[in-house]
Parts: structure tokens; sequence; C-alpha cells
């Protein structure tokens, strides 16, 4: 089981090079995420992680900046926290891009 995931994994790469794949929330995408468990931990944890990056690799998340840390945070649809460590490029950047036009919009 574990090697037919691992070819379904590749050969998603092969058909949907990474320019035409939706992007993704997590800083480590959702395909090499779970192909790197199922290839190091094997079927049972990379279907796990298969499910839950399906179920939380999508919209509903909420970003925020912490006001204890003062770092960047995402709450997932299942209301799980993670870090800004953990979070897109793209997602921060397009966060600090919209954090930047409200306060340049309340300045003005």
């Amino acid at each position: 089981m574990r090697h037919i995931l691992l070819k379904t994994i590749k050969l998603y790469w092969f058909l949907f090079p990474e320019s035409r794949r939706r992007c993704c929330i997590f800083r480590e995408s959702c395909s090499q995420h779970v192909y790197k468990i199922t290839s190091t931990r094997g079927f049972g944890k990379g279907f796990k992680a298969l499910v839950f990056r399906y179920q939380n690799c999508r919209y509903g998340y909420e970003i925020f900046e912490n006001p204890i840390t003062n770092k960047i945070q995402l709450i997932l649809p299942n209301k799980e926290v993670i870090y800004e460590n953990e979070i897109a490029m793209s997602i921060l950047n397009q966060y600090k891009k919209e954090l930047l036009a409200t306060v340049n919009y309340y300045e003005d």
C-alpha cells in the first residue's frame, strides 16, 4: 500500500507541475509532506497525514499576529494553530501586504 501511495504522489507531481497546483497554506507542500511521512514512517502514518492535510489545507483558516509573541499564526479549520515557520511564504506575504494596506489606510 505504501508504494501505491508514493507512486500516486509521483504521478500527481508529473501530471500537475508546481506551476499548475493551487497554493498550499503550509510551507512544506501537502504532497511533499505526505510523501516524506509515507516514505519514512509507512502507509498508515502517510495516509493520516494525507487526510489531515486534505481537511485543513483549504480556505477556512484565520491568520493573525499574536499580540503576546508578535508572531504571525494561522488557525486551521480544525482549530489547530500553526506557527509562522510552518506557514507558506505566499500566505505570509499576502497577510503582510494586507496589513500594510490597512495601516496606510488609517494613516491617510
